[in-house]
């Protein structure tokens, strides 16, 4: 099988595509060509024909191929025109199933072959044999690219230019993996397809790989995540191959593997939640699928990169993101219930919106998005202060600012959630900045190479996520909830995702030394002892990048999971770039799987609990809240005791409660407050019989609505419902969750209560319970201080964390039966027992006959 050949025949012309950037837009030209000279910059190897076609290269099996090839093309058209539109929920275009597309995957099947596809694992598939061998080929002419510009990733002339033949084939690539590697790793094909695919993608260090947006090389990394994912074959027939590779589905495992490693497909804490939205209801990825999302994430940065927007000046320090201005969709500000409507612009920093009034009249208006206290939820707006329109969005900085925007969207919520998202992700971004890294005139960032770029690697990254969500929208793949698409904003309520974040903020502002930091004399001399025996805990990514300890000012870095994750974690595969490692994971892959793991243990958890939760509870929520308002009361005064609020009245509550402690008066406290309670009661019932209460003193008011507006209160009642719903299940869950404590449902997490209630029990037997219970109440008391506040936080989170790992108890529900089901059924049962009663005495009396017939018998 060595440098065999695949039979593939070129019968005609195709037209050629020459893109061209100039002024960030792109251009199409078409020109005939023989198509073994290939249509753009990445440029595969095809199998030489020689210049000039001669009688005895046509072969009987290239003819027979050229058939099964137009055959395959009239089976895809009639396909195409036989299968049924999709539904307007389902994807927003067709897959692309033309004649170009078709003609680029017979362009990557005309490869020579000169590795070996026989190994001791087995056979290479035809996958991994062109992943390797057009990899092997394709190396940069012009050297690695570092720029990280956008304009620069998408409007490069040029420098994607790819080398036709540099020396290399994919049997030299096999024999230098088998000299880096040990056997162990170099016997696995998979190993292979990673060295070659990430090789190539490691000499360019762009936020966007350049080679991205031609579509020979989007197939191409189709092909290599089939390739990793079914690397061997039992069928050596390259045509029943072909057929079986264009049809494939990409799964999970191999899309999370290859599709983070090309720079702005997808993030590593994302692409499991990526790849839920481009699968759909299948089993994988098509390639369908596959082309059009990344065309269309094309089409949006290019979008991006051209806004022009002139009416604000200040927009040159600033990246577009996204604007709304279409009619047809437009955005409302609400303002003293007034909706104006307008032009909303999403930048990298702030949300500019300019109205438009009646007379002409343009306003625009700007709210910052990089200062700290900014949130934004979820909210309903409505004519004269009501909640009638769930499709707004709340951004707020504590009590100075609020905008309320309402996006109008006839087709669902979906447009209101992605802004959500969108936004969110910007002040999450900024969020990320400022907590995990160093401050922007910090000297130390010039003994670090490239940390001042840290910033602007972060930003782009979270650019690339909101233009993939905007990409996704556009295909109408989204997921329920939008901000699992965008990491910044996924990582703040994911398990394990400070962590994550820890990884990301060593991988944007890591980097190697250019003075002597640590180990330098006139440093060494100069500086305080402390400083130098502190630089120990600094963090180093796998390429030697240092992350410094001073920059470390997230509270995150302290904890036990942080520390434990730094220690153990180690690199024993072969190491390309900080993010791209052959056989083995990045810090960031690894924490990302550390949070994939735990989020699907949640799900599970999750799943049990939706399981339990029952529907249906009826209330009046607004008698409730009245009749509780006294004991809410009670508990509003206790807090303000507890924080402190008032530190006279704390001091004297303290002091009198440790008081009655400690003199032995508890047994007088209870006595003492029935007392009271009685006196009270009297004293009330005297003021009302002297009339010098009122008639109305007693009686429970609740205000209702105004009878006019009749929407608002069937509104207000179903809040109440559902309020009172949510209580209910929360409740009942976990009650759920204490039964399967008690019966054993997870005997770890019942073991562990079990051991903890003994070691209570100990300590109530052997500590007087004054003491223990003064020591309850300081604690209780000095929770919310400066110097317990991190220690009390830290608990509480690992025990919400271990409450939510505990799984409800199961819930069966019977089918309704009506009162004549159960009478008809009792009456069923009851002649069954009679009929068996019966059977059983007739049975009984003919023993008793024939044992009579032959006692008489026996005497005869």
């Amino acid at each position: 099988m060595m440098g065999s050949k695949f039979p593939m025949t070129q019968m005609g012309t195709s037209p050629r595509y020459t893109i061209s950037a100039h002024r960030g837009f792109f251009t199409y030209k078409y020109s005939r060509r023989v198509f073994s000279e290939q249509k753009f910059p990445f440029k595969f190897v095809p199998q030489s024909l020689g210049d000039k076609w001669k009688l005895n290269d046509i072969s009987t099996g290239s003819i027979q191929e050229r058939l099964n090839v137009l055959m395959s093309r009239t089976q895809n058209f009639l396909n195409e025109v036989t299968f049924p539109r999709a539904k307007p929920g389902q994807s927003k275009k067709p897959g692309p199933v033309d004649d170009f597309g078709f003609q680029f995957m017979e362009d990557i099947f005309m490869i020579e072959q000169t590795i070996d596809r026989r190994t001791p694992s087995g056979v290479l598939s035809l996958a991994a044999v062109i992943c390797i061998e057009q990899f092997s080929r394709g190396l940069w002419r012009n050297g690695p690219t570092t720029s990280s510009t956008p304009t620069s990733d998408l409007n490069r002339e040029g420098c994607c230019h790819i080398c036709r033949m540099n020396g290399l084939t994919g049997k030299k690539m096999q024999k230098i993996f088998g000299a880096l590697v040990p056997e162990s790793v170099y016997n696995d094909a998979r190993n292979l397809v990673e060295y070659c695919c990430f090789r190539f993608l490691s000499r360019d260090g762009s936020a966007i790989h350049p080679s991205l947006q031609d579509p020979a090389f989007q197939r191409l990394i189709f092909i290599t995540m089939v390739a990793w994912d079914n690397p061997y074959t039992d069928n050596l027939s390259s045509n029943a191959e072909k057929t079986s590779l264009q049809n494939k589905l990409v799964t999970e495992e191999a899309f999370i593997r290859i599709a983070p490693a090309i720079s702005g497909v997808v993030d590593h804490p994302t692409v499991h939640n990526l790849f839920k939205a481009l699968a759909g209801n299948q089993e994988g990825i098509s390639v369908s699928s596959w082309l059009n999302y990344i065309n269309e994430f094309i089409k949006v940065r290019q979008k991006q990169i051209s806004h022009q927007i002139p009416e604000f000046p200040q927009l040159s320090q600033e990246r577009i993101l996204c604007t709304s201005s279409n009619s047809k969709r437009p955005v409302l500000k609400w303002e003293n219930n007034m909706a104006w409507p307008g032009k909303l612009t999403l930048t990298d920093k702030a949300i500019y919106f300019e109205t438009v009034s009646i007379l002409g009249e343009k306003r625009a208006m700007r709210l910052d998005l990089t200062s700290n206290g900014l949130q934004v939820e979820k909210a309903k707006v409505g004519p004269l202060g009501s909640s009638l329109f769930d499709s707004a969005v709340s951004v707020s900085s504590g009590s100075e600012t609020k905008w309320v925007l309402e996006f109008i969207d006839l087709g669902g919520e979906m447009r209101r959630d992605v802004w959500h998202a969108l936004i969110n992700e910007v002040i999450a971004l900024h969020r990320f900045i400022r907590e995990y890294g160093p401050d922007e005139y910090d000297e130390s960032l010039f003994n670090v190479y490239g940390a001042r770029k840290g910033s602007d690697r972060a930003t782009t990254s979270a650019i690339n996520g909101i233009a993939r969500l905007q990409a996704l929208q556009y295909l109408r793949k989204l997921l329920d909830n939008p901000t699992k698409l965008v990491q910044f904003s996924y990582l703040q309520n994911a398990p394990h995702g400070d962590i994550v974040l820890q990884t990301l903020a060593v991988n944007y502002w890591g980097g190697p030394l250019i003075t002597g930091y640590v180990n330098t004399r006139n440093q060494s001399e100069t500086r305080p002892s402390d400083e130098i025996a502190d630089s120990r805990n600094h963090v180093f990514d796998i390429d030697g990048s240092i992350y410094l300890q001073k920059w470390m000012k997230s509270p995150s870095w302290g904890s036990s999971t942080s520390s434990n994750f730094w220690k153990n974690i180690s690199v024993k595969g072969l190491i390309l770039s900080k993010n791209l490692v052959v056989a083995d994971l990045s810090f960031t892959e690894r924490a990302a799987k550390i949070s994939r793991l735990k989020y699907h243990v949640v799900e599970k958890t999750q799943a049990t609990i939706d399981a339990a939760t029952l529907q249906g509870i009826p209330s009046n929520i607004d008698l409730f809240k009245e009749l509780m308002f006294p004991f809410a009361l009670i508990v509003k005064n206790f807090e303000k005791l507890r924080h402190w609020e008032e530190p006279h009245l704390t001091v004297a509550f303290l002091g009198l409660t440790y008081t009655i402690l400690y003199r032995n008066l508890v047994s007088y406290v209870f006595p003492m407050m029935l007392m009271i309670l009685a006196v009270g009661m009297l004293t009330i019932r005297a003021l009302k019989e002297q009339g010098r209460l009122g008639r109305s003193f007693g009686e429970v008011t609740i205000r209702d609505q105004p009878p006019s507006n009749t929407i608002q209160k069937i509104i207000a009642v179903k809040d109440a419902m559902r309020d009172v719903e949510d209580f209910m299940q929360q409740v009942n869950v976990s009650l759920l969750k204490i039964r399967s404590i008690l019966l054993s449902g997870h005997p770890q997490i019942t073991t562990e209560i079990a051991m903890v209630l003994i070691s209570s029990a100990t300590i109530l037997l052997i500590v007087p319970f004054k003491y223990i219970f003064s020591f309850l109440l300081l604690d209780m008391f000095t929770r919310e201080l400066e110097f317990r506040r991190e220690m009390a936080q830290k608990f509480i989170r690992f025990l919400r964390e271990r409450w939510h790992a505990v799984p409800a108890a199961p819930v069966s529900i019977l089918p309704f039966q009506n009162e004549e089901a159960r009478s008809e059924i009792y009456l069923k049962e009851i002649e069954d027992q009679s009929k068996s009663q019966g059977n059983q005495s007739s049975g009984k009396s003919r023993l008793t006959k024939d044992r009579d017939y032959k006692s008489e018998e026996i005497t005869r």
